[in-house]
C-alpha cells in the first residue's frame, strides 16, 4: 500500500513521521541551516538556499499535499501570506469574484491592496447563481470562496461554484481552514487550489504562525512556487516541524472538537437569550444538506447572537472557560467578537450586510468537557 491508499488517521502518522536514515530518529530532523554546501562547480544539489526549499519544510509541505489529495504543496509565514501569494498569481488588468462571506484579512486584502495592482474585484453571494453569473467579467480569473463562511459558517455549494466558474474560463481557490482535509477536501470537488491558515485547526495549539497551499495542477503549483520563492514568505524551519507535530494529532482533535461544537450547539439554541445560532451540524441550519453533501462534519466552529454589544460585553466578563481572544482552532476553547476582531475593517454596514450583527460571537470550541462549557455559559447568561 501506499500513502495515498491509507485513511486520513493513518496518513496524518505516516506523512508527518519520516525515520532519518542516518541516525532512526522518528522524527524529520530541523534543518536549521541557511545555505547548503555543493558538490562542486558543475552539479549542485536539491538544496541550495533555505528560501528555495529546506528538508524539514519538504516534509511538511509534502504531508499537506498529501492530505488534500493535491499535487504540490507550499508553507508560508502566516496564513495571509497564503492567501496574499494565491491572488498574486493575479495579473495587472485581471478581475476576481470573492465570496460576500469572508474573513475580515482577506477582505482587507482585496478591497485596499489588490486595487494597487490594477486587479478589480467583486463581492458576491456565490450562492446566488444568478449573480455569481452575473458578476463574470471577460477578465474574471478567480473565483475565491470560503465554506463554511467566517464567522457566520455559510455554506457554499462547491460543485456548482466550480462548474460555473470553469464554464468561464477561471479558476476556483478555496479557503479550508474551518474544515481541515479532515472533513473536507475542495480538490476533490474540482477546486483547483486550497488554502489554510495552519496556525489553526493544523497547528492546533495557538503556538505558531502558518499559511499553507495546495495546488491540484502541476501549472499552478509551479506559479506559486516562483512567487513563494521570488517573495520569500517562507515558513520558518522550527515553525515547519511544530506543525508537523501538531498535524500527527489532526484527526482525534477535530473529531473531538466538532464532538462538542455539535453538543454545545444544540444546547446554545435553547437558550432564551440566543437569538440565532450558525453551526452547519445543525439539522435545521439553512446550508445543513448542502454541508454534508461535501464535507463529513459542521466542524467545530459555531456562531451565536445574542441580541447586543451590551449583552455581548456581559457575557465576555462572566465566562470562565472559554478564552476571550482572536484566533481559533486550538485545543482551547476561544471566544471572539468579530465586530472588534477578525471584522473590524468592515463599516457596521457591510458587516450587517453580511449577518455579522452587533450582538454575534464566534466561538471555535476545544476539547474541554462539554458539560463543563454548558455550564459555564448558563452561569453566564443567569447573571445577564
Amino acid at each position: 500500500m501506499s500513502i495515498k491508499d491509507f485513511s486520513d488517521d493513518t496518513k496524518v502518522i505516516k506523512t508527518t513521521t519520516r525515520p532519518d536514515p542516518e541516525t532512526g530518529a522518528i522524527n524529520p530532523p530541523i534543518q536549521l541551516s541557511s545555505t547548503f554546501v555543493q558538490p562542486s562547480l558543475d552539479h549542485f544539489g536539491k538544496y541550495d538556499y533555505t528560501r528555495s526549499g529546506n528538508p524539514t519544510r519538504d516534509v511538511l509541505e509534502e504531508s499537506i499535499a498529501a492530505l488534500e489529495h493535491g499535487n504540490r504543496g507550499f508553507a508560508f509565514a502566516t496564513g495571509m501570506a497564503a492567501i496574499s501569494t494565491a491572488f498574486l498569481t493575479l495579473h495587472q488588468g485581471d478581475h476576481v469574484i470573492v465570496t460576500k462571506d469572508v474573513y475580515g484579512g482577506t477582505f482587507r486584502l482585496v478591497s485596499q491592496l489588490l486595487p494597487n495592482y490594477g486587479i478589480d474585484y467583486t463581492f458576491v453571494d456565490c450562492n446566488d447563481e444568478a449573480a455569481l453569473k452575473a458578476a463574470f467579467k471577460p477578465n474574471t480569473k478567480v473565483v475565491y470562496i470560503e465554506t463554511p463562511s467566517n464567522p457566520t459558517l455559510k455554506v457554499t455549494d462547491i460543485k456548482r461554484v466550480v462548474q460555473i466558474a470553469h464554464a468561464h474560463d477561471a479558476l476556483v481557490f478555496a479557503d479550508n481552514t474551518f474544515m481541515t482535509p479532515i472533513f473536507q477536501k475542495p480538490l476533490d470537488l474540482g477546486v483547483d487550489l486550497v488554502l489554510h491558515s495552519g496556525t489553526k485547526f493544523l497547528a492546533g495549539h495557538s503556538d505558531i504562525l502558518a499559511g499553507l497551499i495546495v495546488t491540484k495542477s502541476k501549472e499552478l503549483g509551479d506559479a506559486v512556487y516562483f512567487i513563494q520563492n521570488a517573495m520569500g514568505a517562507t515558513l520558518g524551519i522550527s515553525d515547519c516541524w511544530l506543525l508537523l507535530r501538531g498535524i500527527k494529532t489532526l484527526s482525534i482533535r477535530v473529531k473531538a472538537e466538532a464532538a462538542n461544537a455539535l453538543s454545545l450547539a444544540k444546547w446554545l439554541a435553547e437558550q432564551p437569550i440566543v437569538e440565532k445560532v450558525n453551526y452547519p451540524g445543525l439539522e435545521d441550519f439553512d446550508g445543513h444538506d448542502l454541508q454534508f453533501s461535501q464535507a463529513t462534519s459542521g466542524g467545530a466552529v459555531l456562531s451565536f447572537d445574542i441580541g447586543s454589544e451590551d449583552n455581548v460585553r456581559q457575557l465576555v466578563q462572566k465566562l470562565k472557560i472559554p478564552v476571550f481572544s482572536v484566533s481559533l482552532g486550538a485545543v482551547e476553547t476561544i471566544l471572539s467578537y468579530p465586530p472588534k476582531m477578525s471584522h473590524a475593517e468592515m463599516s457596521a454596514e457591510e458587516r450587517h450586510a453580511c449577518g455579522i450583527t452587533d450582538g454575534l460571537l464566534r466561538l471555535s470550541v476545544g476539547v474541554e468537557d462539554v458539560d463543563d462549557l454548558k455550564a459555564d455559559f448558563k452561569q453566564a447568561f443567569e447573571k445577564n
